[in-house]
């Protein structure tokens, strides 16, 4: 039975930032051996701590076995507090440093590969253009899941990221702001004799050498439902990959087909020298989001590139809506 503790009197006399760095630090190597290691103290210093902190609390944070220490359901519970207490502690510095010089800084970004060889690019030279000082860190996942571990863990500032379920499946932890609408593109290289094509049918590239995402990806399924609904049999796929840079390097010296989010088509067709293909695919709305981490306080510099991030999308949705217009 947990005792009844006076926190208002007691926690800042029981409770110690450098104690609970020693939990955390031993609950993440999983060894109070280890943890030593790394903090370079002793290791019955660590059992020290650790013991202590139990007695504070009245329970058991660890399971120490002969294969090492591993965190209790109440040890796991202050653990995700801590490392979330950390965390805005670190926020709290880094807003502190912004406010002394708002020229100076880091942001920690991840992203959807898709995304970030489409939008990223100009937005991040803007931000660049005007906070040169400001150092951004832009982890790329190939094929990001709405469970972005790296977010939860509070490793990554924000996520941006197209999205593949619909959103009353999104976790409640999570903040999603849908920035557009993507849709997804035949395409080949213009090198090709697709290229100036005014009208191309599906069932002319059954037999043609597609590179497709994996099953089970929107890329994948949109393709897959657009050859069904005309009764054909899926393509002839040569290459399964969720490689963007892959796919448009191939296009552009051989024969191949593929489906491209649109948006990157848009923004790169003459640099990969890409053709969008007249080609009739199903309606398929695929959104791109931001998402961040609920009770998680953003820092100045975080608001600072969402802002640009929207103000570049919206720039987007203007002149996509001007091309249409003037076709």
């Amino acid at each position: 039975m947990v005792r009844k503790i006076d926190w208002a009197r007691q926690i800042g006399r029981r409770l110690k930032l450098r104690d609970l760095h020693v939990f955390v630090t031993t609950a993440e190597r999983g060894s109070m051996g280890k943890a030593a290691a790394q903090l370079g103290v002793s290791q019955s210093a660590v059992s020290e701590v650790i013991a202590d902190l139990e007695h504070a609390l009245g329970v058991r944070l660890l399971d120490r076995t002969t294969r090492g220490a591993e965190p209790t359901e109440s040890g796991r519970a202050l653990l995700r507090r801590t490392l979330a207490a950390f965390d805005e502690l670190r926020q709290g510095v880094k807003e502190i440093e912004f406010l002394a010089d708002p020229t100076a800084g880091e942001l920690r970004i991840g992203c959807a590969e898709s995304v970030s060889t489409a939008i990223l690019p100009p937005i991040i030279d803007r931000f660049s253009q005007r906070y040169p000082g400001i150092v951004l860190h832009v982890h790329n996942l190939v094929s990001p899941t709405l469970e972005l571990p790296e977010l939860r863990a509070r490793s990554l500032d924000l996520f941006i990221s197209r999205l593949a379920r619909p959103l009353a499946k999104v976790a409640d932890d999570l903040n999603v702001e849908i920035l557009f609408d993507d849709e997804m593109v035949v395409a080949a290289g213009a090198q090709t004799r697709w290229a100036t094509r005014a009208k191309v049918e599906l069932a002319e590239l059954v037999n043609e050498p597609w590179i497709l995402n994996p099953p089970n990806s929107w890329n994948y399924i949109t393709v897959a439902e657009a050859f069904r609904a005309r009764g054909l049999p899926m393509p002839k796929i040569c290459l399964m990959t969720f490689s963007i840079h892959l796919r448009a390097n191939l296009l552009a010296t051989g024969p191949y087909i593929t489906g491209f989010p649109g948006t990157f088509l848009r923004l790169n067709a003459d640099r990969f020298s890409l053709k969008e293909l007249p080609v009739e695919l199903p309606v398929r709305p695929w959104p791109v989001a931001i998402v961040t981490l609920k009770n998680r306080a953003l820092s100045s510099i975080a608001q600072l590139f969402i802002n640009h991030v929207r103000a570049f999308t919206r720039s987007m949705a203007g002149d996509s809506s001007a091309v249409k217009k003037s076709a």
